[in-house]
């Protein structure tokens, strides 16, 4: 059985419903914190049951006659991510699956200036020490923060962000898609897959010009600088710890971490990846 992890999530039930079109629903199982929030894949006959990250008891029953496992990084960063991610790690082992996989990120560095990607690398390093073979999903950044980026900025026609670099920006539809394929497909990657990425690495001066295309109005880039974003999301009540977060995405993405681009994805899905001009066309407000 496969079990997906998180299922109720942007990326987990995008994963699930395309599984569903490889696999029968019986040979899928869902491990999540709410099995109402489920309860339209227990439909369709996959096998829902609650786990928790922080419960060894509830993963071993969620995880039980696993084959694979997909664990889905939680929305957490630091100590208490890699804790909460192992554990899923050896109630999967203890299950008996013969591989686990993971959402990582093709940033994946112990020397990382992002947090998060720190975090996925102490993962990984636990995935090599598992003792079953495992796949780590080396996904590109997310495009729906893009999204997120633009549409607080954009509030008056300016996108006023701190300095970035070019980065990858790549759409959940077709990180699920190329999740499923490899579920489906047992053993296509051990270790680390090669960067899942869009086609292009772009930066938000690239970005504004196209978000000004999709809306059809003027929207002009400026810099911020780091200390004016930090307080400018401190002041809107985004907490210290987090606005550090998230300014750290544009200290790593100036140093290139998130700029290489890969055709691993696009083999995977038999297409181009999605440009992020249409991802915005469809979630940017006024697109």
């Amino acid at each position: 059985m496969i079990i997906v992890t998180g299922a109720t999530g942007q990326l987990g039930r995008q994963i699930v419903e395309r599984l569903l079109t490889r696999v029968p629903a019986g040979r899928i199982g869902l491990s999540v914190r709410d099995p109402e929030k489920a309860q339209a894949f227990a439909d369709q006959g996959v096998r829902v049951r609650h786990g928790d990250f922080t419960d060894a008891g509830s993963l071993a029953h969620a995880f039980e006659g696993a084959t694979q496992v997909l664990i889905i990084s939680i929305d957490k960063m630091g100590e208490e991510a890699v804790r909460q991610h192992r554990l899923a790690i050896d109630a999967a082992v203890a299950a008996g699956a013969r591989r686990v996989l993971y959402t990582s990120h093709m940033g994946a560095s112990a020397s990382s200036r992002f947090q998060a990607c720190r975090d996925h690398a102490a993962t990984e390093e636990a995935l090599r020490a598992c003792g079953v073979p495992f796949t780590a999903l080396r996904n590109g950044f997310y495009a729906a923060g893009a999204v997120r980026f633009l549409s607080q900025a954009m509030r008056s026609d300016q996108i006023a962000l701190p300095a970035d670099g070019p980065v990858s920006w790549t759409s959940h539809e077709d990180l699920a898609e190329a999740a499923a394929v490899i579920l489906a497909d047992e053993g296509r990657f051990d270790g680390p897959t090669a960067p899942l990425t869009a086609a292009q690495a772009l930066t938000f001066d690239y970005i504004a010009r196209i978000a000004g295309d999709v809306t059809g109005r003027t929207i002009t880039r400026t810099v911020a600088p780091d200390d004016r974003f930090r307080r400018q999301l401190m002041d809107h009540g985004v907490p210290a710890e987090y606005a550090d977060h998230l300014l750290d995405i544009f200290v790593a993405g100036r140093a290139g971490e998130f700029a290489g681009v890969d055709p691993t994805l696009a083999t995977l899905l038999g297409h181009e990846p999605t440009p992020l001009s249409t991802v915005l066309r469809k979630h940017l407000p006024g697109a």
